[in-house]
């Protein structure tokens, strides 16, 4: 059902649920409880992501694996990638299933991570810093940069393309979130109050994650557009 894997250098390549820096302080639930709501949640949430994947016809595997980075001292977090085969991951970190206080967060926080696939968001967020380095190298080259300098250029290019669409791929993929976890018979409202615990990144530029507010706002605008009057 699903994997307990130490996923390494793993979470450099994907999409992570919450933004780079800060903490999230929240009282952790008793071992057992976690585990029982992330096992419940993992039954209901993966095959209805995956047939939300499949009739969106934009993916050609669509056979999510559910694992657990189990490395020690990580923070609260969730992040999506893929193997070398190309099979999509949706990894939680340890603190996160102890963090997440019911199974509507955790539902909801999946199914976030699976849109990311969904939507294509690794293969685009790789494809927009390649045009960065790219950019940036060259302007390197023409002012006459030396090959170091060069390098060096292109690194923050590729950084800064990484970053240009984030905030997008974050909503787009919150939007997905609350669509999967509905209809896995979750309340994503109830779920998105995972975003109050935590660190607000604000409305930055180049930011990676848009304003928990808004997130929150979006959230409940679809959950009432899906279930109507």
């Amino acid at each position: 059902m699903f994997a307990v894997a130490l996923m390494g250098g793993l979470a450099g390549c994907g999409v992570t649920f919450a933004p780079p820096s800060g903490q999230i302080t929240a009282p952790r639930l008793p071992p057992r409880i976690a585990a029982q709501n992330f096992v419940a949640v993992v039954e209901m949430v993966e095959p209805v992501a995956e047939s939300v994947c499949l009739g969106a016809g934009t993916q050609k595997n669509c056979d999510f694996q559910i694992a657990i980075d189990g490395r020690a001292g990580m923070p609260p977090n969730a992040f999506q990638t893929v193997d070398d085969a190309g099979r999509p991951i949706i990894a939680f970190t340890l603190s996160l299933i102890a963090t997440a206080q019911n199974r509507d967060e955790l539902a909801f926080i999946m199914g976030h991570e699976a849109g990311h696939h969904i939507a294509g968001h690794l293969a685009r967020q790789q494809d927009s810093a390649m045009r960065g380095a790219v950019l940036a190298g060259v302007m390197a080259q023409v002012s006459g940069l030396d090959s170091a300098a060069v390098d060096r250029a292109a690194e923050l290019g590729a950084g800064i393309g990484a970053r240009r669409y984030s905030k997008d791929f974050e909503l787009e993929a919150d939007l997905i979130g609350t669509r999967i976890a509905l209809a896995a018979g979750y309340d994503p409202v109830l779920g998105a109050a995972f975003f109050d615990r935590l660190p607000d990144p604000g409305d930055r530029f180049l930011g990676t994650h848009p304003p928990n507010a808004s997130r929150k706002a979006l959230v409940r605008a679809e959950t009432a557009r899906l279930r109507g009057p």
